[in-house]
């Protein structure tokens, strides 16, 4: 695969627009460097830790899915340098993350939840 921009998160809001490209461009490394090298990125069941746990989570995503839609990314609650990111996926799923001021000037994330599915009136009740 060709590599992807690789500007680095000048915000932690910029972090969901640039896994969208990388990921749509199949760019495994781009996205893996959206991430502190000890980052926790949870899916359902699954859960990489590490560099590596995340370059083979990713791996084998991109290997099954090709087409990632664009998502509505909420603005970040900053404290400090830290800051909770937020994404509406299309089918109402929501990923929150924790980003990390980096001492270069840019933002990666250290905590990743993918795909949170909203309760409905059912499951609140």
């Amino acid at each position: 695969m060709p590599e992807t921009d690789r500007s680095r998160a000048e915000a932690p809001e910029d972090l969901a627009r640039l896994f969208h490209a990388r990921a749509n461009a199949g760019d495994v490394e781009g996205l893996v460097a959206l991430y502190e090298p000890e980052a926790v990125v949870a899916a359902g069941a699954v859960v990489a830790t590490g560099h590596a746990e995340i370059r083979t989570f990713y791996a084998d995503l991109l290997a099954r899915k090709s087409n990632f839609p664009t998502v509505e990314a909420l603005p970040a609650l900053r404290n400090g340098d830290l800051a909770m990111t937020f994404a509406r996926l299309p089918n109402g799923q929501i990923s929150v993350e924790t980003a990390r001021l980096q001492a270069d000037g840019g933002w990666l994330w250290v905590i990743d939840q993918l795909k949170i599915k909203p309760l409905t009136p059912a499951d609140a009740a």
